[in-house]
């Protein structure tokens, strides 16, 4: 799995709809965590955040509507799209599952194909960059597609770590990533890396972004981290 593929949950009790869910987002390039009921959905989620959610309303002992709920109430994942799979395809249970929180619904039986572009959609929203997006911050441009950056018109040479942490910054401008999430999201849980490597490749990343003058735009947040700005 690679450290900045787009991760997504797929959350759902039924195994023969969790493959088909998996196997068509792995062919569209997503890392794929599968969970077969809530309890064993939060628990992932705590463990290692998903970019985007694809949950079930229907499952036996907890719901989707309240791993929802739980998931929309804690400070540290509400912000994770949540797309709600449900048979129910009532007005009242739309607007139920909507205002729990989830970002979509998407009524079974549901087409494949729309559903992937559902889950690109949510994913645009949250690492447009994951989506070849390009992201502009004061005098800053990436263009993930092309894997450039440019700052004031002229071109900045970055290693593939400074890009992803670059990428990362422009994602959320002004939020404080910890290095334990830097880690998580630039190199991969499945690699271990000291938390002081993180301190190396932002030094780095000063260096690149400043290498044809203008003001460092990165800063340090004493006990807590680094932001964009």
């Amino acid at each position: 799995m690679s450290a900045d593929q787009p991760r997504v949950l797929v959350v759902e009790d039924e195994p023969a709809q969790r493959e088909v869910l998996a196997y068509n987002l792995e062919a569209e390039g997503f890392a794929v965590t599968r969970a077969e009921d809530g309890e064993e959905a939060l628990m992932l989620i705590d463990e290692h955040a998903p970019d985007v959610i694809v949950l079930d309303w229907m499952m036996p002992n907890l719901s989707g509507i309240e791993v929802c709920r739980r998931l929309k109430i804690r400070t540290e994942t509400r912000r994770i799209p949540v797309i709600m799979l449900s048979a129910r395809s009532e007005e009242v249970d739309r607007v139920r599952g909507l205002e729990t929180g989830a970002d979509d619904y998407v009524i079974k039986p549901y087409s494949v194909l729309e559903l992937m572009a559902r889950v690109r959609s949510q994913l645009r929203r949250v690492r447009p960059a994951a989506t070849g997006e390009r992201l502009e911050y004061e005098d800053i441009v990436l263009d993930a597609t092309s894997h450039r950056v440019n700052r004031a018109d002229q071109e900045l040479r970055l290693g593939p770590t400074e890009f992803r942490l670059l990428s990362t910054f422009m994602e959320k401008p002004g939020r404080v990533f910890s290095r334990e999430q830097l880690l998580d999201r630039v190199w991969g849980r499945d690699i271990y890396v000291d938390t002081r490597t993180v301190d190396v490749h932002i030094g780095r990343l000063r260096k690149a972004l400043t290498q044809h003058g203008g003001s460092d735009p990165l800063r340090t947040v004493r006990g807590a981290g680094y932001s964009l700005g």
